[in-house]
This record gives structure tokens, sequence and C-alpha cells, in this order.
């Protein structure tokens, strides 16, 4: 019997697991028939193929549950990681489907039923809708969005799988407008579903700067160290920590052809630190301390930084009704 303790906390879920000899959901939340349903399944997946099931099966405490998705996410980890299985959790038009090796193992319904459309002559398509076009060429923000995307089964491509693709110009006023430029633009250009981002570091002190033009703040040949260099200049006579708070914003927008866009937004309150600190992460990471910790951006191991930037901040937010929006738009 395996004594580690799993767990998953975000504002809206909350779980902890323990492999033990039973299989059972417990917790504060009521476990309605659909979860007793759900236990069940798993109960019997966890156990098929095992010589000795009395002794493979986990006890999973809910604290705060309000994504099925998340649940089973966090269940199969924990499956794998026990067993050596190789589960993925996937999400298509509002479903979560549960697979191992292409085989579907376990789907779990929306409360509105699956279209009809989602099935072919050969069943369910074999994409489940688990791919996410992220309308970016930089590896550091990709691989961020990897990080946080795993866990709930997406497979994460860039612009640099699609190298005859154009560039987008940013020529929007607003982190909105920037985001759903991009995201619809090469929505309409590949016919795959497309996420698109949009962030920049806010400095109060600047009026907002330099906001949307983050990227490019220290002219049009910008680089990080330019970037960085710059903002520092900027505030050379702001020696109070406390005059230099900023905000680190994304604004993520997903887009379809034909399709109503999803738009959601979430700032990461810190300050510009006097120096650069840290090795970890990219662009402004290495002067953004984050909150009253101490600590920059780039001090933060990319585990840490998925759980708590803007970028993650947003995710958590389009997770919430991303499976809405898609069973919505059928796509």
């Amino acid at each position: 019997m395996s004594e580690k303790i799993y767990e998953y906390k975000d504002d809206n879920d909350w779980f902890v697991g323990r492999w033990t000899g039973t299989f059972s959901f417990d917790g504060f939340v009521s476990l309605d028939n659909d979860i007793l349903e759900l236990q069940g399944s798993l109960s019997r997946l966890i156990s098929s193929g095992q010589s000795n099931p009395a002794s493979s099966a986990g006890n999973i405490l809910l604290l705060r549950f309000s994504s099925v998705l998340r649940l089973l996410a966090f269940v199969a980890d924990m499956i794998n990681q026990e067993l050596g299985r190789h589960l993925e959790v996937r999400q298509h038009q509002g479903a979560v489907l549960m697979i191992e090796q292409e085989r579907l193992l376990l789907i779990h319904l929306p409360q509105s039923g699956l279209p009809l459309s989602a099935l072919s002559e050969g069943g369910l398509p074999a994409s489940f809708g688990d791919t996410i076009l992220i309308a970016t060429r930089n590896d550091g923000k990709t691989k961020e969005f990897s990080g946080i995307f795993a866990k709930l089964g997406l497979k994460v491509e860039n612009l640099n799988d699609y190298p005859d693709l154009p560039d987008v110009a940013e020529t929007g006023t607003s982190f909105a407008e920037n985001a759903l430029l991009k995201a619809e633009t090469i929505a309409k250009l590949t016919g795959k579903m497309v996420l698109a981002d949009d962030s920049g570091l806010k400095v109060d002190v600047l009026g907002g700067l330099p906001g949307v033009w983050s990227a490019r703040f220290s002219g049009p040949d910008a680089d990080d160290a330019s970037n960085n260099a710059k903002l520092l200049h900027e505030l050379a006579m702001v020696f109070d920590i406390k005059d230099r708070s900023a905000q680190f914003h994304t604004t993520l927008a997903v887009a379809a052809p034909g399709k109503e866009s999803l738009v959601v937004e979430a700032d990461w309150p810190g300050y510009i630190a006097l120096q650069p600190k840290g090795e970890n992460g990219f662009g402004y990471d290495p002067l953004f301390l984050v909150g009253e910790t101490g600590r920059t951006a780039a001090e933060l191991t990319p585990a840490e930084k998925n759980q708590l930037s803007h970028r993650a901040l947003a995710v958590k937010k389009l997770m919430e009704v991303f499976p809405e929006w898609q069973a919505k738009h059928s796509l």
C-alpha cells in the first residue's frame, strides 16, 4: 500500500488522494448519483487486469468539487503513478473521456448529452478535440502552456508546427483586441481551434506601460535584455519598492471558424525589483517580484510558476467555462 499523498488544489476544486485497499470518494461535498456512478466505473477500471484488485485502489477526498474533467485527470495521474498505466483524460464537446493507448475506457457525458454529430462512421473522432494550437512561436510561452494543459489531457501545438503561416500583426490597442485578432485569424487560416494570448507587464507608476507594447518596449529590435534594461532605466528614480507595484496581465482568446470566440483575463500582482534575479522564465521574469515573497518569477521553478502565474490564473478561468463553450458550439 503506497504512503504517497496526492493533491490537486485551485479556487474551485480541491482533491486529496491516497492509495488504499478500496476505491471510493469521500469528503465535504454531496456525493450525488452522478459521482457515485463515476466511482463505480473507476473502481471497475482500476481492477481490470489486476491480479489482486483489492490491494490496488484509491481513496479520494473531495474538499471542493466543480469539474469532472479535473477530477478524472487527478485520478488518472494517481493510477498511472501507482500502477504504471498510461491513462489520458481528454474532452470533446463537453464530454470527458478516459483513454489508454487510443482505447476509450470511460466516458462522462454532460447533462445536456453529447450531440450525434460527435459520432462518425468509425465512432468518436480520433482527435476528441484534445489539441489546441497556440498562436505563438515563443517556445518559452509554449512550454508554460504545455505544462498547464498537460494535467487536463490537452496536447499543445504552436505556430512552429505550421511554418507557412504568416505572422499576425498586433495592431490592437488593448490586450483583448490583440488576442482576438491572433486567435480568429489563425483559426480562419488553419480551420483549427486556436488559443491566443496577449500578455504583458503593467507598471502602475508608468501609467500601465509597457502594457500591450511589452514585447517591443525598447524598440522594433527589442529582446528580453533590452526591454529589462529600459524598464530599469524608466524606474531609476523610483526607490521605494512599494512605489514599483506592477501586474503581469494575460488575456486568453479561443477561436474556431464560424464560432463565437471565448475571452478570459487575469492579473498577477507584484513589484519591479531593483535588479534582475533568477535564471528561469523569460521576458520580464527576472525583474518581477512575486507578491510579498521577495522572489522574482525567474527564481520560481516551472511547476511553481504554473500554479501562480497570470497565464495559470487565466487558464484556470478558461477551463471553468471552456467545456460549456465547446459543447455549445459543437467543435
